[in-house]
Formats: structure tokens, C-alpha cells, sequence
């Protein structure tokens, strides 16, 4: 399954990380997140420590990938 992608060029942090935060609470799972901001990459990294997401740098330039557990879903 490949990761959903996070666009987050051209945004100001603490934008990037923000965004991350909730597409991860919203979606989990793996995340492609593209972030120009030159203080992204430390925001990215320190957000996925605390919340204890594994993060690697990807293919592209100025982008990672987050990884954590599926959220949770009520039942039906």
C-alpha cells in the first residue's frame, strides 16, 4: 500500500507539522509528507518522537516518511 501523500510546500511551520499531526490522527498508517520550511525537518522529527512514529527520509527532496498505528474505529 503506498503512503498517502502530504503536501506541505510553501507552508510556514509550525503549518507542516500541524497538518501531519492530523492526518495522522485522522488516516495513520504512512504518510509521504513534502515540507520546504528549512525548520520542517526538526518539527517533523520531533512530532513523530513524541507520538513514537517511526519517520525516514524518502526519495524525493525535502520529504519523509511517517509511519504509526491505524487509528481507532468506534463499532458499528
Amino acid at each position: 500500500m503506498r503512503p498517502y501523500r502530504l503536501d506541505a510546500r510553501g507552508l510556514r511551520c509550525p503549518w507542516p507539522a500541524l497538518r501531519l499531526a492530523r492526518t495522522m490522527r485522522e488516516r495513520g498508517g504512512a504518510v509521504l509528507i513534502l515540507a520546504d520550511d528549512p525548520i520542517a525537518p526538526a518539527e517533523i522529527a520531533a512530532l513523530a518522537a513524541a507520538r513514537g512514529w517511526s519517520i525516514a527520509p524518502a526519495d524525493q527532496p525535502a520529504s519523509w516518511i511517517v509511519s504509526g498505528p491505524l487509528p481507532a474505529r468506534a463499532c458499528d
